[in-house]
C-alpha cells in the first residue's frame, strides 16, 4: 500500500521477518520492534543486529518507520551491555526507542542522542503532568496507558506541548493488570511478564480450594470446569476513528508482536483502510462493512472497546477460548498464465470457496473449482503443511496474499 504522510499513523507489530514483511505489505506508516535484548516479548524471534540493520534498510525503503521496544526494566548486572545495544540498534537507523526506565532514558540521550525517545505504555502515563515530564527529558512520544478514557486522552492533548505525540493501544490483548504490568507469571511460573516472558496464565482456569478441604476444588461461578475471571476481552476501536482522532491521538497501535504474520496483515489492512476512508471522507466517514468484517477473520477473544468510552472491558467468565471463524488455508507464491501457485498452511479441498486478501486490498472470493499438485496432477484436497498446491483463478492474485476458508 501507497505509504503517504498522515496526521496519523498506523503503528503494526513485527516480532520477526515475516510479520514485519506482512506489516510493510499490507500499510502500516511504522512497525515497532524487538532486539535479541531488553525487548518485553521474548518469545517472537526478534532481530539480532544484522536482522535488524536489513529490517531498517526494507521499512525505510518503502517509507516505513521503525520504532525499537527496549521497555524492559533492566537489573544492574544488565546495565553494563546497554549503551552498547542501544549504540548498534542507533547504528542500524532505527527511528526511536521505546524505553520505559529513566536510566535507559538516560543512557539513551547520553549514547543515541539523535534517535526519538517514546516513553512505553508500561510506564503508566495517565496525566497530562506526566507526559509533560517525559517531554522537559526529552521525550518526543508517550505511549498512554491502557486505562485512560478518551476524555483524558484529550486533557493531556490539550494541556501538553502540541509537538509531543500521543500513541495509544487500539486493538488487540488486553492485560488484565495496570499498564501491563502483572505479577502473575512470575509467581506461577516464574516467567517474569515485565521481562518479556509472560506466560499468561491469565488466560488459565481457576477454581476455589478450602484450606481445611485438601483435594477438594470448587468452581467460583456455577460452571464446569472453573472460571476465567482474569480472562481479559480484547481492545477493538475500528469503528472509533473519528473519536481517537479528536482526542489527540497521534498514532495508532496495534498490539500483537507475538502473533501470527497473518493477524499482522489483516489487522493492519483493515485500521490502514479505515483511517484512510476517514481522512478522505471527515465527516461523512463511516466504517466500511467489509473492515469491520475483516477484524472478525482473526483468531480474538470478545471484543471491546477497553476503557476509552468510560467503561471498564470486564473478563470473560464463561470461558478462555478464542473466537476463530475462519482459519488461513493458504498463501499466494506466484500467479502466472491463469494459475495460482499456493503454499498450503490448513487442509482444503476442492470446492472450497476461499476468501482472498491481496496486500493493500480488499478481500474477494475464488472458488477453488480445479487443484493440482507440484507434479500437474489433480488433487482432491491439500492436507499437508506448506504443500504446494496449483489453482486456475480467472483473476490474478498478487504474490503475499493470504487465502481463508470460513469454518463449519
Amino acid at each position: 500500500m501507497e505509504q503517504k504522510t498522515a496526521p496519523m499513523e498506523i503503528l503494526a507489530p513485527a516480532g520477526d521477518w515475516e510479520r514485519l514483511e506482512a506489516a510493510l505489505d499490507y500499510g502500516a506508516h511504522a512497525v515497532y520492534l524487538a532486539g535479541k535484548e531488553f525487548g518485553m516479548r521474548s518469545s517472537p524471534d526478534n532481530f539480532d543486529k544484522e536482522a535488524l540493520q536489513k529490517a531498517v534498510a526494507l521499512a525505510h525503503s518503502k517509507g516505513v518507520k521503525v520504532y525499537l521496544t527496549c521497555n524492559t526494566l533492566p537489573r544492574n548486572q544488565e546495565l553494563p551491555r546497554l549503551p552498547g545495544f542501544l549504540e548498534d540498534c542507533a547504528q542500524a537507523g532505527v527511528d526511536a526507542f521505546i524505553l520505559t526506565d529513566l536510566g535507559a532514558l538516560a543512557i539513551a540521550k547520553r549514547v543515541a542522542p539523535k534517535v526519538d525517545v517514546h516513553i512505553s505504555t508500561q510506564a503508566g502515563v495517565v496525566n497530562y503532568e506526566t507526559a509533560r515530564a517525559f517531554w522537559d527529558m526529552g521525550a518526543s512520544r508517550v505511549v498512554l496507558a491502557r486505562e485512560l478514557s478518551l476524555d483524558e486522552i484529550a486533557e493531556i492533548r490539550q494541556k501538553t506541548d502540541p509537538k509531543l505525540e500521543i500513541e495509544a493501544f487500539v486493538h488487540g490483548a488486553m492485560c488484565v493488570s495496570f499498564s501491563g504490568r502483572c505479577l502473575i507469571s512470575n509467581y506461577l511460573t516464574g516467567r517474569d511478564a515485565n521481562r518479556g516472558e509472560c506466560a499468561q496464565p491469565c488466560r488459565w482456569k481457576y477454581q476455589l480450594v478450602e484450606e481445611k478441604r485438601e483435594g477438594q476444588s470448587f468452581p467460583i461461578m456455577e460452571a464446569d470446569g472453573g472460571t476465567y475471571f482474569f480472562n481479559s476481552r480484547d481492545l477493538c476501536m475500528i469503528e472509533y476513528i473519528p473519536q481517537l482522532a479528536e482526542a489527540g491521538i497521534t498514532s495508532l497501535k496495534i498490539e500483537g508482536r507475538a502473533k501470527s504474520a497473518y493477524y499482522v496483515a489483516v489487522t493492519t489492512n483493515a485500521y490502514r483502510h479505515a483511517l484512510d476512508d476517514y481522512l478522505q471522507q471527515g465527516k461523512d466517514w463511516k466504517l466500511a462493512p467489509w473492515i469491520r468484517e475483516e477484524v472478525e477473520k482473526i483468531s480474538h477473544r470478545e471484543y471491546h472497546t477497553g476503557f476509552y468510552l468510560g467503561d471498564e472491558p470486564g473478563q470473560v467468565y464463561q470461558n478462555g477460548g478464542y473466537i476463530r471463524q475462519y482459519e488461513v488455508a493458504a498463501v499466494c507464491e506466484d500467479y502466472q498464465n491463469g494459475v495460482a501457485k499456493l503454499s498450503q498452511r490448513n487442509r482444503f479441498f476442492r470446492g472450497a470457496e476461499l476468501d482472498v486478501l491481496e496486500p493493500g486490498g480488499i478481500p474477494f472470493l475464488i472458488r477453488a473449482e480445479e487443484m493440482y499438485n507440484e507434479e500437474q496432477e489433480p488433487i482432491e484436497s491439500a492436507p499437508h503443511a506448506t504443500q504446494t498446491v496449483y489453482i486456475p483463478v480467472d483473476r490474478p492474485i498478487a504474490k503475499g496474499a493470504w487465502l481463508r476458508c470460513k469454518r463449519k
